[in-house]
């Protein structure tokens, strides 16, 4: 009886974790949704999965905690950070309709989604349960294979498919096919001495600036940033540091100490009685 009652109850370190964990949780996949910046929500999305991989290790489920780590979080997260890193997502690219009404589409699908959520949890027994002793009989592995492969097969099946779509759509993505030859060095010179674009290879960033960031425009000799030095997607998302005020002080200073170093010159008696002897 007192086993039967031990499975019911929650202890106090069990309460405390998961309070805490599925509070980070819940602020990791809000912060995935509403993050303004594509590599910010991925980074979330992989804090949550993270607590989730706890989750499962602290209910004896070991092996599904360290795929959770190591597929989901350390594999599936980089390459979809890779992917953004390849494609660029702009604040423009996420305002504009790829395929007409999207939007409501993928809104009637998240309701749906929901709706099965609730019923499936409404639905879902929990007066009574088998417990992890018996769950973990042959090993924890072995428990969760006679699952995925034989109660779970077809979702299983359905979940690799999906992945499987999202890397051709990933190639896909990043694919450039020329539909035209290739120009040569010389057609690609003639072309931009015919639109009179810049001639020479742009500036590089950061290099009147004192710095070699791609972040950091290049300064003019007037102390005004070139925007030519920088990378046009990072000046599009704002991501530009601007150090021209700070290199105007600092040309400021030397100026100054040169026009004292040269009054203190001028007053030194040496100098002059120099400056007699070679003017005669």
């Amino acid at each position: 009886m007192s086993g039967q009652l031990a499975a019911y109850t929650t202890s106090t370190g069990e309460a405390f974790q998961f309070w805490v964990l599925g509070t980070v949780a819940v602020i990791g996949a809000l912060c995935t949704v509403f993050m303004k910046k594509a590599v910010h929500s991925a980074l979330c999305l992989a804090g949550t999965m993270i607590v989730l991989a706890v989750f499962y290790l602290a209910n004896g489920a070991y092996f599904l905690g360290i795929v959770q780590i190591v597929v989901y979080t350390g594999a599936i997260m980089m390459l979809f950070l890779f992917v953004v890193m390849l494609v660029g997502v702009t604040a423009a690219d996420s305002l504009r309709e790829t395929i007409r009404g999207q939007r409501w589409l993928a809104l009637l699908c998240g309701l749906g989604f929901g709706i099965l959520l609730m019923g499936g949890i409404g639905h879902a027994s929990i007066k009574e349960f088998n417990g992890l002793t018996q769950a973990n009989a042959n090993g924890n592995v072995e428990g969760l294979a006679a699952l995925i492969f034989t109660k779970y097969v077809f979702a299983f099946e359905i979940t690799g498919a999906l992945l499987i779509t999202a890397a051709v759509g990933a190639m896909v993505l990043t694919h450039r096919e020329r539909t035209e030859r290739a120009r040569t060095q010389r057609e690609l010179a003639e072309q931009r001495v015919r639109e009179g674009k810049h001639l020479p290879p742009l500036p590089a960033p950061g290099v009147y600036a004192r710095h070699n960031a791609v972040d950091i425009a290049g300064l003019l000799p007037d102390g005004t940033p070139s925007e030519l030095t920088v990378n046009k997607t990072l000046r599009e998302r704002g991501q530009i540091r601007d150090v021209s005020a700070e290199a105007l002080n600092d040309l400021r200073a030397l100026e100054q100490r040169a026009e004292e170093r040269l009054e203190r010159t001028a007053i030194d008696p040496v100098n002059v009685k120099r400056a007699e002897e070679a003017s005669k």
